[in-house]
């Protein structure tokens, strides 16, 4: 054994019999392997000149960094499934570290009055997938949803 673990032991002992007890913690211990994509929201507005607007932002965490995050939104009712090929061609969401494993990611569109008269309305969905600078890559098909109104 030793004596690093030793003095270790001895000091968790000394802890628990003063009736202190202190935990020790890493935040890269909670970090994932692979790409993590929590938090997700999605708010669609109309603008008072017609048009409207879409915005999704993202918490995005991984131990090697986040590389980006594609965004692609989709009417419910189209029956649409995409697959995690098909998002690396699409557009990319902004994203600024808030730490050095975690990231922000926001995605903005905006349309024409034109454009926003012709979106379907009703419930959309919002497929995201995360690439890592490690090239890892996790796909969420329903990251988050929203809903569209005239």
């Amino acid at each position: 054994m030793s004596k690093r673990l030793v003095v270790s032991s001895l000091a968790a002992v000394a802890a628990v019999a003063a009736g202190t007890v202190v935990f020790v913690s890493s935040a890269d211990a909670a970090v994932p392997d692979k790409p993590e994509i929590s938090k997700a929201t999605a708010h669609y507005t109309a603008e008072a000149d017609g048009g409207a607007s879409l915005t999704f932002t993202a918490s995005v965490a991984d131990n090697s960094k986040i590389k980006n995050l594609r965004v692609l939104a989709w009417p419910a009712s189209s029956g649409l499934a995409p697959t995690a090929a098909e998002m690396r061609d699409v557009e990319e969401a902004t994203c600024k570290a808030t730490s050095t494993t975690v990231s922000t990611c926001t995605y903005t569109v905006k349309t024409s009055a034109k454009e926003a008269a012709t979106l379907p309305e009703g419930v959309w969905h919002v497929s995201a997938l995360a690439t890592a600078k490690d090239h890892d890559t996790t796909f969420a098909p329903h990251a988050a949803t929203f809903t569209v109104k005239h």
